[in-house]
């Protein structure tokens, strides 16, 4: 029996169709869940980084460069949640719409409906290993030296308006007033020493700070319509007035930030197997080197496995809109994350091998997911959290009856008084 050849294109259109909808339903909800995880991260840190900038009195814009930093950090986490989440939420609306009923009465499996979230898979695996192989190490040696750099002063320092700030620990400076967003400075005190008991007073209308071209470790203060007192140590002071006087103040000496690498986590993937394996390198590097190399492998690998977990955890039971595999998903892939955070720093201690401290909760988390899925899709009827549902299911209509009954003892007779109105002003009351 032959099949016609428009029966042929009709099928493939109805598959390139379904596809195309599979596609649509897993990349909302995955770039929402991919924006709010990175952004709620963002926000927790944004709080603590305006604190220490403000500490440390440097400028505002520093802490938008130090997130800038932090977003290769936070998405190696976002990027595989995001999978997950995205591909779960799709199949869950699908499993409560009866629609992936429909699909697997006409014989679709669940293999051949994760072809496009695995294709979206492969995209993103390649993204999380460029993130976490080359951009993270970058981002976090970037990170570490706008701290250093913040600490140093190398990015400037505020002078608190009405607050005497010490410079070289030679300069005590105060200003009363600033203006045209701090090139225009009002009211100025200042009081210069030379560490041999001489000292100048000076008091200026305004001032303002000028770059020295010829000396870049030198700012130049200049100061209009002050008087300068030169106090010296076995003599007279003695007072001059001027309308225009340059005080050059020296700035701190920084010291350059050390070179990428000296820590572990910086080192790009090909550096990392070079220290794994340099018999120069001591036992400690070489520890530290591979424990960090299997902590990303592993990390990356992982999402392999993310859309059979979110299949298993997706599809409820019959007539059952429960979310506990969604909630169930989150802790275990945030657990997971954290148990290789635990395995790679015992690992950097030499106390376990690296391959064994990593790859180990790889293989048993990977069975268990492999374990879930196969339930799911093979055996009839099979659910992977069956006994964690029927628990939440019983546990739900035990707290509804205690509801009721709270609700029933509160108002016995099975409805709320009405509170009596006092007669309004001008009525009789009747």
């Amino acid at each position: 029996m032959q099949v016609p050849a428009t029966a042929i294109a009709a099928s493939l259109t109805f598959i390139t169709a379904i596809d195309r909808y599979i596609f649509r339903l897993v990349l909302v909800p995955m770039l929402g869940v991919f924006a709010l995880a990175a952004s709620l991260l963002m926000l927790e840190k944004m709080l603590r980084l305006f604190e220490f900038v403000s500490t440390e009195g440097g400028p505002i814009t520093v802490v938008f460069r130090m997130l800038v930093n932090l977003i290769p950090e936070y998405a190696g986490l976002a990027v595989p949640l995001g999978l997950l989440l995205g591909i779960l939420l799709a199949f869950r609306k699908l499993a409560t719409s009866s629609e992936l009923d429909v699909m697997r009465a006409v014989g679709w499996s669940y293999t051949r409906l994760l072809r496009v979230p695995y294709m979206i898979t492969f995209v993103l695996v390649a993204l999380n290993f460029a993130i976490v192989g080359y951009l993270q190490p970058l981002a976090r040696y970037g990170y570490e030296e706008l701290q250093y750099e913040l600490r140093s002063g190398a990015l400037g320092a505020s002078i608190n308006v009405g607050e005497f700030t010490t410079l070289e620990d030679r300069v005590a400076l105060r200003i009363e007033e600033s203006r045209d967003e701090g090139r225009q400075l009002m009211g100025i005190f200042a009081r210069v020493s030379d560490g041999k008991g001489q000292s100048l007073a000076i008091t200026a209308r305004e001032g303002r700070f000028l770059a020295n071209r010829e000396d870049r470790n030198t700012i130049i203060l200049r100061l209009l319509d002050g008087t300068i007192v030169h106090d010296l140590p076995d003599d007279t002071p003695r007072v001059l007035s001027f309308s225009r006087h340059d005080l050059p103040i020296d700035l701190p000496a920084i010291e350059r930030f050390r070179d990428r690498g000296d820590k572990s986590r910086e080192y790009l993937l090909p550096e990392l197997l070079r220290l794994g394996w340099s018999p120069e390198a001591t036992p400690q590097e070489r520890d530290a080197g591979l424990a960090n190399f299997n902590y990303r492998m592993v990390e990356v690998v992982m999402m392999l496995m993310m859309p059979l977990l979110a299949v298993a955890l997706a599809i409820p039971p019959k007539r059952s809109t429960s979310a506990l595999g969604v909630f169930v998903s989150i802790i275990l892939v945030v657990s997971y994350h954290k148990v290789n955070q635990y395995g790679q720093s015992v690992a950097e201690l030499g106390r376990i091998d690296p391959w064994i401290g990593l790859w180990g909760p790889f293989v048993v988390f990977a069975a268990l997911i492999g374990w879930m899925y196969y339930r799911v899709a093979f055996v009839p009827g099979g659910q992977a959290i069956g006994a964690l549902e029927t628990a939440f299911a019983k546990l739900s209509k035990r707290f509804s009856a205690l509801m009721k009954w709270w609700s029933r003892k509160r108002h016995p007779t099975g409805a709320p008084p009405v509170a009596a109105r006092e007669p309004e002003e001008g009525s009789d009351g009747a």
